[in-house]
């Protein structure tokens, strides 16, 4: 047992490190469900480190992503993964390069899960790891929006399927309602990756990736390399929010979501809508704002303590939920608009 509690102990850590927004989500969990959702997340955290470092050539990420996707199918060939690790250049203040070299502590917790909880973490993750090495071999640009959907399906859309999953084999009601929930999970990952899109826009263009369609530029007559131009800048602001006006598409439909989880597993709800509140007041900031293409836009951690603080309060309520995700956003046809979902909501 102690052995256990350290080991919780040691995983919970290197989570704070890596995310504090998503610790406060996952921390907030019941007991069982935290550890397999924290470890989860920091496998995930892994794939992300070798997609993202900018010292990697695509060449050598794939073979990597590809190593670490045979490793969670068979944790016990880790020293393998590692010593082709050590040849990757880290910074020593990076957390995600910290996770990944401490990988041995994810793969030993997730040896100690029971077999579907294992099944389920191992199936999603090289999932999207897969997912990360198709793309790392196909483009650095996407042409259309599908394209856009497809890459943040394998990256964000599989992990709301994990997620999703994982509470299924804690709660029956999430169960017997998980039919409904994965098309919305898929849209819960959509929702927050499209927010990544616009936070990473600058450091994704200088790492040599953009993630905006090309359609969304054509449509307000420039190109991929025109978006980042300050002769450009009032067009590009228009392709900015048509990403925002996605978004908040996603958004929707990731309150549904939320929805369909009972009020009674309100720490689960809040888990859930935390995420997404800081996603919908991230736009907020970002809605005109030109800092969007020179540097990543984040929100300040009083926004972050308010929404946490009004969420435990009335977060129970459906209604009260999709009004104040629209009060986040800021913008007033969004609030007219999500006002009318809000009735729907509080009428079903």
């Amino acid at each position: 047992m102690n052995g256990n509690i350290a080991r919780s102990d040691r995983v919970l850590t290197l989570l704070r490190a890596a995310s504090r927004t998503f610790a406060v989500s996952i921390e907030g969990l019941p007991p069982g469900l935290r550890e397999q959702l924290a470890v989860a997340y920091l496998l995930l955290r892994v794939s992300d480190y070798l997609e993202d470092h900018e010292g990697i050539p695509p060449t050598a990420k794939i073979p990597l992503l590809e190593l670490w996707n045979a490793t969670l199918e068979r944790p016990g060939t880790v020293d393998g993964f590692l010593s082709a690790l050590a040849g990757v250049p880290r910074c020593e203040h990076d957390p995600e390069a910290r996770v990944a070299h401490q990988c041995a502590i994810l793969l030993d917790a997730l040896t100690g899960f029971p077999p579907p909880v294992r099944r389920t973490v191992v199936r999603h993750v090289r999932a999207t790891t897969g997912g990360m090495a198709r793309w790392q071999a196909e483009r650095p640009r996407v042409e259309t929006e599908c394209e856009l959907d497809d890459y943040m399906h394998h990256v964000a859309g599989i992990v709301g399927y994990l997620v999703t999953d994982l509470f299924a084999l804690h709660f029956d009601v999430i169960r017997r309602r998980r039919d409904r929930l994965m098309p919305l999970a898929r849209e819960f990952g959509l929702a927050l990756q499209t927010v990544n899109v616009l936070r990473g826009l600058r450091k994704d263009y200088e790492r040599g990736w953009i993630f905006v369609p090309q359609a969304f530029c054509t449509r307000h007559g420039i190109t991929h390399r025109d978006l980042f131009r300050a002769s450009e800048r009032g067009r590009a602001m228009q392709v900015v929010a048509d990403l925002i006006s996605k978004a908040e598409h996603h958004l929707q439909s990731s309150l549904a979501y939320v929805g369909l989880i009972p009020r009674r597993l309100h720490r689960v709800r809040l888990a859930c809508m935390w995420p997404l509140l800081f996603a919908a007041k991230t736009l907020a900031v970002s809605r005109d704002n030109p800092a969007v293409l020179t540097a990543e836009v984040k929100i300040g951690r009083p926004s972050v303590k308010q929404i946490i603080r009004d969420t435990t309060l009335f977060g129970w309520s459906n209604a009260w939920l999709v009004r104040y995700a629209a009060r986040l956003l800021g913008d007033g046809t969004t609030r007219a608009r999500w006002d009318r979902l809000a009735d729907e909501r509080r009428a079903g």
